[in-house]
């Protein structure tokens, strides 16, 4: 049977280590433990669970899920991030797509699709030789209506049940990418909320997943920003692995990368 070997949860920004040489470097290396430890974990399939940041969908195609169902992406290439292709794994995009559907969860189809940051930088630092393949799923922060947090929570409660049902023996790492507070192209941009996110990872942490679930986006865009909105991945991360002990790996508040920049592990109950 599949399952679930692994969960993580990490941010999906980089920037300069110009001037915040320690603090990008702790950075750098949380990331790559999760890659490391990750690789360890010898996963057939990665399920990234993510936003987009206008790249892929638009006015004319906004849907509170999406996931990319095609055989392999092409990357968007922002941020100078490499274009290599990554391998998809199509069977179990299209088998998650149907069982959301079975369950009266609205995800839509994401293709055609060219993964930007989002999925590139975490997918940078687990797979840098593009070998396993990906799915990304995308929870949408940009346009109206957004699924909230309650809605991420079930998104992440139909993705343990697709996977308990599936008859392969494939072993899934789940990651939920994007975070924790920044605000972006709007006032305030530059400012982190270090008080918010690590009360929001000390949340996970203890288990406290109804709490969080129970906030309206409305809360974390006034405390967390738009980016903000982006902590609704780890939620459905959470939600996947019940029971799972967190172990934060990282957290830096970085105001020149504008961002709270953080990193954990859901370690699975036996």
């Amino acid at each position: 049977m599949a399952s679930i070997v692994g969960a993580f949860a990490m941010s999906h920004q980089l920037g300069s280590p110009d001037g915040v040489e320690e603090q990008s470097e702790r950075v750098f290396q949380g990331m790559r433990e999760i890659g490391r430890r990750i690789r360890a974990l010898a996963p057939t399939a990665l399920l990234i669970v993510t936003s987009d940041h206008l790249n892929n969908f638009s006015l004319t195609r906004p849907t509170p899920f999406a996931i990319g169902t095609a055989d392999a992406f092409v990357p968007f290439g922002d941020m100078g991030l490499p274009r290599d292709p990554v391998p998809g794994a199509p069977a179990i995009a299209q088998g998650l797509l149907d069982f959301a559907a079975e369950h009266e969860v609205a995800v839509a189809a994401a293709d055609p699709l060219r993964p930007d940051h989002g999925v590139m930088i975490p997918l940078g630092v687990i797979d840098p030789e593009r070998r396993i393949p990906a799915v990304p799923i995308y929870v949408n922060t940009v346009f109206y209506p957004e699924p909230g947090p309650a809605d991420s929570q079930r998104l992440g409660g139909i993705i343990r049940d697709y996977v308990a049902a599936l008859d392969t023996t494939d072993r899934i790492v789940l990651i939920g990418a994007g975070g924790l507070s920044h605000w972006v192209g709007m006032p305030g941009e530059g400012t982190i909320n270090r008080d918010w996110d690590l009360a929001f990872v000390d949340d996970l942490a203890e288990g406290r997943l109804d709490v969080l679930a129970a906030r309206s986006n409305a809360q974390i865009l006034t405390d967390a920003g738009n980016g903000g909105l982006e902590v609704n991945a780890w939620i459905a991360a959470a939600a996947a692995v019940p029971g799972a002990k967190v172990e934060r790996l990282f957290y830096e508040a970085i105001p020149e990368w504008a961002t709270g920049m953080a990193g954990i592990q859901f370690h699975l109950a036996e």
